[in-house]
């Protein structure tokens, strides 16, 4: 017999350790009204991998696919199932939410539990793509792991979060306070950047796309995307200059390698460069939080503010699908374009010397910032009675 609980927010650091299964299945259905609100993307895909398909850019990927061009899809990720008491992972809610919505509009879609990293879960969806679909016409990437267990070798991989080089000392918010104040960052070390290229860089997703191609099951004109951010300079240390900036920097080298290898199928690789968001990796970095509740207010101000579910909306609908991709002169798809407007990020720069522990509600959106973090594992949306007790054991349809 199934136990019911009452689920509250549980959040230490920049995680939240409990999500509401109703909670997750109502921003699930948020996003797909903002897709299905838009209409049906003319020449969209078909036939779609989500690669890392549970929560932020990779979800709202899968749902933009779906409900925007009536795809059939594939998702892949690694979350934890509820148990009689304890909460799911907010990713398995999000799926097993996006599956019965799926179900009752006549989309078909599987998922698959496990390590995307691994040889066996590789193989395991290439079987299911063979028997159900045949081919796909699209293949997303965006898996976000803090480690990566190299599928030949055995090896174990940490990514970090550092500036290269030199000690970084710049403002931050705590995300739990509110508090502006200061943090240093101490430089990489040893094999850092190596480490953390092999976890967050391109050479799994070229594994992917190789194992894709010797089973014959990517379809001619098969388009790829990976996801990456470039942000402001403020940010540049810890991001684009730092370790994880190397990985990115891998990501597009890769982005090449498969443009090459994709050319006989007619087939084109793409790196994304998305606009800054809150999202469970992004939380985690420092810095960010401040920069995005200052980006957020200026965004919401001007009109201009999207979340996860409209940049990808766009992604497909104006870039990848429209015939024009606008590339940038690295060959990068910008859906950033908006948010590094040269005036608006005068202005964020601007209040970014500005901003203090007082002025924080002046110059930054802090309540929408959290409201955003807490929306990611179900909480805080309307119509769902929060004091009302609740399964945790939810099951994913094609997993149960």
């Amino acid at each position: 017999m199934s136990l019911t609980m009452i689920v509250a927010p549980k959040i230490r650091g920049f995680i939240c350790t409990t999500a509401h299964p109703e909670g997750c299945a109502k921003h699930v259905a948020e996003q797909i009204t903002v897709v299905k609100n838009r209409g049906l993307i003319a020449n969209g895909p078909k036939k779609v991998l989500v690669i890392g398909s549970s929560t932020g850019y990779g979800l709202s990927s899968r749902i933009a696919a779906a409900f925007g061009s009536n795809a059939s899809t594939i998702g892949v990720f690694f979350e934890r199932p509820g148990e009689d008491d304890r909460t799911a992972t907010a990713g398995w809610y999000n799926s097993a939410a996006f599956e019965k919505e799926a179900k009752s509009a006549g989309l078909y879609a599987r998922s698959f539990n496990g390590d995307a990293y691994s040889d066996a879960v590789k193989t395991e969806v290439i079987d299911a793509v063979k028997a159900d679909l045949g081919q796909v016409d699209c293949v997303i990437y965006s898996l976000a792991s803090p480690r990566r267990t190299h599928p030949k070798t055995g090896e174990v991989f940490k990514s970090v979060l550092k500036p290269i080089g030199e000690t970084y000392t710049n403002k931050n918010l705590n995300t739990t306070t509110g508090v502006v104040n200061e943090i240093s960052i101490e430089p990489a070390q040893g094999d850092d950047i190596a480490q953390t290229v092999a976890v967050m860089g391109g050479e799994d997703w070229e594994m992917w796309i190789d194992a894709l191609m010797a089973a014959d099951v990517l379809a001619p004109g098969v388009q790829t995307v990976s996801y990456s951010y470039i942000g402001p300079e403020v940010t540049w240390p810890i991001y684009k200059n730092g370790t994880i900036g190397r990985a990115k920097e891998d990501l597009e080298k890769v982005q090449q390698s498969l443009d090459a290898k994709l050319a006989p199928l007619n087939g084109k690789a793409w790196v994304s460069v998305n606009k800054a968001l809150v999202t469970q990796a992004s939380s985690a970095i420092p810095v960010v939080p401040l920069y995005i509740s200052l980006l957020y207010k200026a965004m919401k101000a001007e009109g201009t503010h999207e979340d996860t579910i409209e940049q990808m909306d766009r992604l497909f609908r104006d870039r990848l699908y429209s015939g024009e991709p606008q590339p940038d002169e690295a060959g990068r798809i910008r859906v950033d374009d908006w948010e590094m407007k040269p005036e608006l990020q005068a202005l964020v720069g601007q209040r970014w010397t500005e901003v203090n522990t007082e002025n924080l509600t002046e110059y930054g959106d802090f309540a929408g910032y959290q409201a955003s973090f807490l929306r990611l594992f179900g909480f805080g949306l309307e119509g769902v009675d929060y004091a009302a007790e609740t399964n945790p054991n939810v099951p994913v349809p094609s997993l149960a």
